[in-house]
């Protein structure tokens, strides 16, 4: 599945590794606190996890949004926008 996550993190150490976890995931960047990407079940759970750890629940907020590839395809792009082909398994796996 596609993933948006999306943050508002109080913390600057804890919002520096939310970052590091996301990119560790394989998510693409398209905004400061937004990242866009593959994920499976497996993934999505254990990214939560450890961003869960880093959070303070009282005071932050994350959301990890799931997106088919249709719904991505659909998608419109203005301004300086990321490429979709970032996102699909195909050039993904030529990254990592």
């Amino acid at each position: 599945m596609i993933a948006w996550v999306l943050y508002d993190i109080e913390n600057d150490r804890a919002r520096t590794r939310v970052a590091k976890y996301c990119k560790q995931a394989g998510l693409y960047r398209v905004q400061y606190s937004v990242f866009l990407g593959t994920l499976d079940s497996n993934q999505k759970d254990s990214l939560a996890l450890q961003i869960e750890a880093e959070i303070q629940p009282d005071k932050d907020k994350v959301y990890i949004f799931p997106m088919s590839q249709a719904e991505l395809r659909e998608t419109t792009l203005l301004g300086q926008a990321f490429d979709k082909k970032l996102v699909t398994d195909k050039v993904r796996a030529l990254f990592f």
